[in-house]
């Protein structure tokens, strides 16, 4: 297995990139583009989860990184969150809601991966 050398490497990032692609896209237009606070919450939330991976992984320490792969998972969920309202009042439709809902799952189970395998290798070596 080859070792990861730059943080658009890992499949989290890939996959929260994809995620916050998805989101700019949804809350470019009709009425989510015109909800100020809630379109720039849910693309910071999205926006965050990559920005701490990248974070995490150049402070390259395993303590730091795991930390900030916690952060990211916060906010993952952050974004489920947010996507319940944007279809609670009509911004999104359920197929949508779905689509985001399920990339965003997708984001978080990869993470949760990510942070057990950093846990474990801070254990091993306490």
């Amino acid at each position: 297995m080859n070792k990861i050398k730059r943080f658009e490497d890992l499949i989290a990032w890939q996959k929260a990139r994809e995620l916050t692609k998805q989101i700019y896209f949804c809350t470019n237009s009709g009425p989510f583009s015109k909800d100020f606070g809630l379109r720039e919450q849910i693309r910071r939330a999205s926006v965050s989860i990559m920005s701490n991976l990248a974070e995490g992984f150049e402070r390259g320490g395993r303590p730091e990184f795991h930390h900030f792969t916690v952060i990211a998972k916060g906010s993952c969920a952050e974004i489920r969150s947010q996507l319940y309202v944007a279809r609670d009042v009509g911004y999104i439709n359920s197929d949508q809601f779905n689509q985001l809902y399920s990339l965003a799952i997708e984001v978080s189970h990869i993470l949760g991966g990510l942070r057990s395998a950093l846990q474990k290798q801070r254990d091993k070596n306490k």
